[in-house]
């Protein structure tokens, strides 16, 4: 069986773990109140909606 000859380094380990996510993009999800993209479990920028109630007024 092959056993490393070396540690390997945080900084070689984080950059190889550090990338995969950034390829997709952020995830949007449409909102219920004014159907404007927004983060799933945020409240909503342009409406100030969430889970179907006004948390911040927006202007």
């Amino acid at each position: 069986m092959a056993v490393p000859k070396r540690k390997t380094s945080k900084a070689r380990r984080d950059s190889r773990r550090a990338h995969w996510k950034a390829l997709a993009g952020p995830t949007l999800v449409e909102c219920p109140q004014c159907h404007e993209p927004k983060l799933p479990h945020r409240v909503c920028s342009s409406c100030g909606y969430y889970n179907r109630r006004e948390v911040i007024e927006v202007e």
